[in-house]
């Protein structure tokens, strides 16, 4: 009997253990509704203080619990810059921080003193027109954990299937939500000056790497191309579809001289070909005519050669008319004779 109760005791204790957690996730945001909207940002221009850092986006929960101990009141920040799945994840850049001010208020300055006396630097962010934008409940620390979780994949598949250009990812915690933003402009002017830096490096290491190319094949790698790539300005990124845009217009512009030359090259076939088969029937008219006029050569010689044997058989006519006539004298002459 004793037996019987403490197994149902432990089961007892076992359902109210997952009970217990089942809730706590629930409460978390687990299953809470995700909505991906573009529109308004949750936020306007801000002054921040932020460190910058360098690594996996998984390692971010020190610099939080730093920036959180010093304005414990004070939103945090968070500004990942890079695409795990295009950059390897040590060389994630991000920075953390919490937001002193928003708006046209004046950041304090002894709390903005305290920051950089833990070394924080101090950045404002602008403010943008349109965003995509969605949030998470932040009721327990595990928020933080699962935020990401519901929140990343769905937030990249909109993005993608909308092919918009969106960047960097922007998270604005609160004390009961956490807000995500992706800025569709101005992006470049999130960058903080440690990742200009660090992209202008990129950039002339992938400079460097082009002049290698072109000095392997034998081209100048101080050509106009590679003077213009090394001085693209920081808003690059920002132009880099109207580039593109307006490159995939250039190139559509031989396309279409190469669809017109081809109908001009089809024309002159065509009136080549009218003007060889009008050649070819003047030809042949020629050759007709040239036919019918031996035609009439030969028909005349035939006319004539028959009307020179007409002719020579009119003298042996007249020749046999002669020899009977002669004959039928000499037959009279006898007659006459014996008749004497």
């Amino acid at each position: 009997m004793s037996d019987l109760i403490l197994v149902l005791l432990i089961v007892v204790l076992l359902v109210c253990l997952l009970a217990t957690v089942g809730g706590f996730l629930l409460y978390s945001g687990l299953l809470s509704d995700v909505v991906i909207k573009t529109g308004p940002p949750p936020i306007k221009n801000v002054t921040i203080a932020y460190k910058f850092k360098e690594g996996s986006y998984k390692d971010c929960g020190a610099a939080y619990t730093e920036t959180c101990s010093i304005g414990p009141k004070l939103s945090s920040i968070g500004v990942f810059y890079d695409d795990p799945k295009q950059r390897p994840s040590e060389k994630c850049r991000y920075i953390v921080g919490s937001v002193l001010c928003e708006g046209e208020e004046k950041p304090d300055e002894e709390l903005q003193k305290l920051y950089e006396k833990f070394g924080f630097k101090v950045f404002s962010l602008p403010e943008v027109s349109h965003a995509v934008t969605t949030s998470f409940p932040c009721t327990t620390p595990l928020s933080h954990i699962l935020g990401p979780y519901r929140i990343y994949p769905r937030l990249t598949s909109y993005i993608e299937e909308r092919k918009l250009c969106a960047f960097p990812t922007i998270e604005i915690c609160s004390s009961d939500v956490i807000n995500y933003m992706v800025p569709l402009s101005r992006q470049t002017d999130f960058f903080v000056p440690e990742m200009k830096d660090e992209v202008k490096t990129d950039m002339k290491e992938e400079d460097s790497d082009e002049d290698r190319g072109t000095d392997i094949t034998g081209a100048d790698s101080h050509s106009d191309v590679s003077s213009v790539s090394g001085g693209v300005p920081w808003d690059s990124r920002e132009t880099s579809l109207a580039a593109s845009t307006a490159a995939s217009l250039a190139s559509s512009l031989p396309l279409r001289d190469i669809m017109d030359a081809n109908e001009d090259i089809k024309h002159r076939d065509h009136s080549d070909r009218g003007s060889n088969e009008s050649m070819g029937s003047g030809s042949s008219f020629e050759e007709l005519d040239m036919d019918q006029d031996e035609q009439e050569q030969v028909d005349g010689e035939e006319k004539g050669e028959k009307e020179d044997g007409e002719e020579e058989a009119v003298p042996e006519g007249e020749d046999d008319a002669k020899e009977d006539v002669e004959l039928a004298a000499e037959k009279k002459e006898p007659l006459g004779e014996g008749e004497e």
